[in-house]
């Protein structure tokens, strides 16, 4: 008998730690992060969960001549944006982790 209670007591805190791993990946996703390339030429803004909000293009950098710098720089600030929102959200998975007693690596 004491053994089925430690089940359901084990499947109660799966369940818990599971709401709360969706609920911080949901909040953690609304948090925007910024990158930018080409020296602040181009600013890219995305949420952590990879949804890409806003680009900035300096006019300086809009030169007909060289469309290729510009998509190069645009795609650039694009994957710096998306990297640091995946960090931020490995972050706060693996605090998360941390403050429940669980190896980082197991969420």
């Amino acid at each position: 008998m004491k053994f089925g209670g430690n089940m359901k007591n084990l499947m109660k805190q799966a369940t818990k730690m599971k709401e709360q791993m969706s609920k911080l990946q949901e909040e953690v996703g609304e948090k925007e992060v910024e990158a930018t390339s080409g020296g602040g030429m181009v600013t890219v803004t995305a949420k952590a969960k990879g949804e890409i909000t806003s680009i900035k293009i300096e006019p300086d950098v809009v030169n007909e001549n060289d469309q290729e710098m510009l998509q190069d720089l645009i795609v650039a600030a694009v994957n710096e944006a998306l990297k640091q929102g995946q960090k931020l959200m490995n972050d706060e998975v693996s605090k998360l982790a941390g403050g429940l007693g669980l190896p980082p690596d197991l969420l």
